[in-house]
C-alpha cells in the first residue's frame, strides 16, 4: 500500500508527516461514487499518527514563523503555480473521489485552490500594514503574529478547495498545519502534499493525516500543542470538537450546516428566479450555501412552479466526467440513503413530491434525481434540517413580514438568496435577514477578501481577508513610550 493510480494519476495514499510518507498498520478504502469502483487503500491513522503530525508541525514552527511574510509568500506563490500546472490531475482525482463535475474542477474549483494560496500569501505580505496610533504621546503598534499549529478538518463536497481556503491563510500567517481530509474523498489532499514539498515548504510545515470516522480527528483536536482548530461539517461533530478544544482553550472556527432560503418576490424577473432556483442543485445539492428552501410569493407561485419543473426536466444528470453533464452522483451510498430518508419521511408526513424523488435507475445507486417538494407541514423536518442533497422545498407567502419569519425560521443562518425587482425592498428586507452571506439577484459571487461564515448554528467566527488573519494569527499591540530611549 502506497501508490495507487486513479484516472491515470498516481497518488501516494500514505500520510504526509514531517516531510515524509508514513504508513499505518491498517487501511480503509476510497470508493468512487462515479461508478462504485474501489479506487484504492488509504492509510488509516489514529492517535499515534495525529500526535506525530502535531509534533512535526510544532518542531517546524520556529523556522517557518520567523521566516517573515515575504519569504513565506515566495514559497506559497511557487505552490500556487504548481497547483495551476497540475489542475488536470487534481481535477481527475477529485472527480473520481467525490463525484463532482470534472468541468467544474477544471475551470473553477482547482484554479480556486491556487487562488486561495496566492491571495492569502500576497495579503500577508502586502496588506497587513501593522497600524500605529497615539495614546497620550505613546505609540501603539499592532501586529499579527503566528499562533502555532493549526488543525484543519475539511468535508468531502469540495475537499481541496475548502481545505486551502484555510491552509492558505494559516501558512501565510506563519502557522504550521496538520490537515485531516475527509475519509470519503481523501486523495487530492495527499497529492497536494507532494506539491507542497516540490514548492519548498520546509519539512513539518504542512502535514496530512488520514483517518476513518473520528479516529484521527479526535486525537488532533485534543492535542495540547494545537493552537487553532478549523472545522467544516455538521453541528453534532462541531459540538464534540468544541468540548475537546475547551479543555485546552483552543480557539475554533466553525463553518457548519445551512438551511438557506431563496426568497422570490412577485416583482422579480421570473426567468432569473427560475435560473437561480435551478442553480441550487449545483454539485448534486451538496453545497452548504445552497438556498434549498424556495419561498415564493403566492401571486406567482403557480407560474414559477410550472417554469421550474419545465427547466428541471432539461437538467442532464450523468457521468460527471462528461462535459454535458450538469448533475452527477451523490458522494456515498450511505449518504444517498440518508437523503432518501428525508424524502420518504416528508411524503409520509403529507408533503408532495412535485418532481424527482427517486434514484435514477439508469445511472446507478449514487444518482439521486433533482427533487422538488411542496406542501410540507410548517416546522417539519424537511423544512428545518439540512438534507445536503438535490432536494429543494417550496413554500408560499403573501407579505414581507410573513416571508421574513419563514426565512429566519430555522436554527441556521449561513446564506440567503433574494430575488426582487425593487432595490428599496431588497435593502429593507436584507437588513433583517439573518445570514452570513446574502445574494440579491445573483448566487455564489465570492470575493476572498469578504467575510465568510454563518450565524446561529451555522458556525462560529468569520474568515476571509483580514478576518482570516484575525483568527489564524495572534493579534498583538505593542505600546512604545515617548521617553527612556538612549541616544
Amino acid at each position: 500500500m502506497s501508490l495507487i493510480t486513479v484516472a491515470g494519476v498516481s497518488v501516494d495514499t500514505r500520510h504526509w508527516i514531517g516531510g515524509q510518507r508514513v504508513s499505518s498498520s491498517s487501511t480503509f478504502e476510497s470508493v468512487s461514487p462515479v461508478d462504485g469502483t474501489v479506487l484504492g487503500a488509504v492509510a488509516r491513522g489514529g492517535k499515534d499518527e495525529a500526535d506525530a503530525a502535531v509534533a512535526a508541525a510544532k518542531a517546524a514552527f520556529t523556522q517557518w514563523s520567523r521566516m517573515g511574510a515575504q519569504a513565506r509568500a515566495e514559497i506559497l506563490f511557487r505552490l500556487a503555480d504548481l497547483v495551476e500546472e497540475h489542475v488536470e490531475p487534481l481535477a481527475q482525482l477529485e472527480t473520481m473521489d467525490n463525484g463532482s463535475l470534472l468541468r467544474s474542477h477544471r475551470r473553477g474549483v482547482m484554479p480556486r485552490v491556487a487562488m486561495n494560496i496566492r491571495f492569502f500569501a500576497e495579503y500577508a505580505a502586502t496588506s497587513l500594514h501593522h497600524p500605529e496610533f497615539q495614546t497620550r504621546g505613546h505609540t501603539n503598534h499592532v501586529s499579527w503574529d503566528p499562533s502555532g499549529v493549526a488543525v484543519i478538518i475539511t468535508p468531502w463536497n469540495a475537499p481541496l478547495m475548502l481545505a486551502t481556503w484555510r491552509i492558505g491563510p494559516a501558512l501565510a500567517s506563519g502557522d504550521t498545519v496538520v490537515a485531516k481530509p475527509p475519509e470519503w474523498a481523501p486523495l487530492t489532499a495527499s497529492y497536494f502534499a507532494d506539491l507542497t514539498h516540490q514548492a519548498g515548504l520546509p519539512a513539518g510545515v504542512f502535514n496530512v493525516v488520514q483517518g476513518l470516522g473520528t479516529e484521527a480527528g479526535a486525537a488532533l483536536t485534543a492535542n495540547r500543542d494545537v493552537s487553532r482548530i478549523c472545522f467544516t461539517g455538521s453541528v453534532p461533530t462541531a459540538k464534540v470538537i468544541a468540548h475537546a478544544a475547551a479543555d485546552n482553550l483552543i480557539p475554533c472556527s466553525f463553518e457548519l450546516g445551512g438551511k438557506s432560503p431563496t426568497v422570490i418576490f412577485d416583482d422579480a424577473d421570473l426567468d432569473l428566479a427560475v435560473d437561480l432556483a435551478i442553480e441550487q442543485y449545483d454539485n448534486a445539492g451538496q453545497v452548504c450555501l445552497a438556498g434549498t428552501r424556495l419561498l415564493v410569493q403566492d401571486t406567482i407561485a403557480e407560474a414559477f412552479t410550472e417554469r421550474f419543473v419545465e427547466r428541471a426536466r432539461t437538467i442532464r444528470q450523468g457521468d460527471p466526467r462528461d462535459e454535458d453533464t450538469q448533475i452527477g452522483p451523490n458522494i456515498h451510498l450511505a449518504h444517498v440513503e440518508r437523503v432518501r430518508g428525508f424524502i420518504d419521511r416528508a411524503q409520509a408526513d403529507g408533503a408532495t413530491v412535485v418532481y424527482g424523488g427517486q434514484v435514477n435507475a439508469e445511472l446507478g445507486p449514487h444518482y439521486l434525481q433533482p427533487t422538488l417538494i411542496r406542501d410540507a407541514a410548517p416546522g417539519s423536518e424537511i423544512l428545518t434540517q439540512e438534507v445536503f442533497g438535490p432536494v429543494l422545498t417550496m413554500q408560499t407567502f403573501s407579505t414581507e413580514e410573513q416571508v421574513l419569519e419563514l426565512a429566519n425560521g430555522t436554527e441556521f443562518g449561513l446564506a440567503a438568496c433574494v430575488v426582487t425587482g425593487d432595490r428599496s425592498r431588497a435593502e429593507r428586507f436584507c437588513e433583517h435577514l439573518v445570514a452570513g452571506t446574502i445574494w440579491v439577484n445573483c448566487f455564489f459571487v465570492r470575493d476572498l477578501s469578504a467575510p465568510f461564515g454563518g450565524s446561529k448554528k451555522s458556525g462560529i467566527g468569520r474568515e476571509g481577508g483580514l478576518w482570516s488573519f484575525d483568527f489564524y494569527a495572534d493579534v498583538k499591540n505593542t505600546v512604545y513610550a515617548p521617553t527612556g530611549w538612549k541616544a
